[in-house]
């Protein structure tokens, strides 16, 4: 196939995000045998220490850098690619909130293919490739058939390619600003206003080690002592997913995920917690991921280290018995 493939550049205060990484992986599912550049945007010193970092990792890291990209704007940055991308280019972008926003439209104005939330794909030939996405949180996998011919913009969803590690490749950081500058000057109908930090509280979870994290298997609040049990035998801390915090079971400052908190802990504990694209986008630095769930279908399994099928109710009380059992021996 042999099709320029890019990756959209994700990182915050000068250090590339996770998804940096996963997208090296991505992209050889695609073509092993293709160089992968990468694209950042931004302005100053946070974005120079990013392509140094991502450097690293890619042979080429192209630098837009402009003041109205301090913050990132979907609106400015579609029109930058359409300037600068080859024609029948693939751009890989992270599924997560700004991906979502960037791509459908990206696509559009690229009229290349667009693919959403894809988990794998299988090889490529003859200009094709076959995507797998999922359905119905987790239950059903689709298998969409894409014609690359003219290019394509996918969101891939973080957190399920593994990272690649130890790369140093040394590659080359390419200022592309005067380029797409010389004779256009952005404009938006956006502006920004500020960022508004989670106040921290009785644990602060991103600086966990080791996180014990519930979700809807539990059923009910009365059995969160279950988990908690669970947390004092392992040494770590509680967290959760969304649906835990809707029910006001637990506070919001223990959510992992898009609209909670980024964590990288150690251990990553999914107690009965399906796995949907937008809680696994909050679990950074590659775990050792233990997931149990009733469910043998749950999209948690993909990347768990040790997956366990079974109801948490009854294989948590006797795991934490074992554990404590172990302990006092010693």
């Amino acid at each position: 196939m042999s099709r320029p493939i890019y990756v959209y550049l994700t990182h915050h205060d000068g250090t590339i995000d996770d998804s940096a990484l996963e997208m090296i992986s991505a992209a050889s599912r695609i073509d092993p045998d293709i160089s992968v550049t990468a694209v950042a945007f931004g302005f100053g010193d946070d974005l120079a220490a990013a392509c140094r970092q991502a450097a690293q990792y890619y042979r080429e890291v192209w630098k837009i850098e402009h003041e109205k990209l301090t913050h990132p704007d979907a609106e400015v940055i579609r029109r930058v690619l359409v300037r600068i991308l080859p024609k029948g280019a693939i751009v890989l972008i992270p599924h997560e909130h700004f991906g979502m926003d960037l791509s459908p439209g990206l696509s559009i104005l690229l009229e290349t293919a667009y693919l959403s939330d894809v988990v794998d794909f299988e090889a490529a030939k003859d200009d094709r490739i076959r995507a797998v996405r999922q359905e119905y949180n987790g239950s059903v996998s689709t298998h969409v058939d894409c014609d690359l011919s003219n290019g394509a913009v996918i969101n891939v969803r973080p957190g399920i390619f593994k990272k690649e590690e130890g790369q140093g490749v040394n590659g080359l950081v390419i200022d592309k600003t005067e380029e797409t500058f010389k004779d256009w000057i952005p404009e938006t109908r956006r502006r920004f206003l500020e960022i508004i930090k989670a106040e921290a509280g009785e644990v602060d979870i991103t600086q966990s080690e080791i996180l014990v994290s519930v979700g809807r298997g539990i059923q009910d609040q009365e059995n969160l002592e279950i988990i908690f049990g669970l947390a004092r035998a392992v040494g770590g801390d509680v967290s959760c997913s969304r649906p835990i915090v809707d029910a006001k079971w637990l506070p919001r400052e223990r959510q992992v995920g898009n609209s909670g908190k980024t964590v990288k802990p150690k251990v990553y504990m999914a107690l009965g917690i399906s796995g949907s694209f937008q809680h696994i986008a909050g679990i950074k630095g590659n775990p050792f991921i233990v997931a149990i769930n009733k469910n043998p279908q749950a999209p948690f399994f993909q990347i768990a280290d040790v997956a366990v099928v079974a109801d948490i109710l009854d294989f948590l009380p006797r795991l934490t018995a074992k554990i404590n059992e172990t302990r006092e021996k010693k």
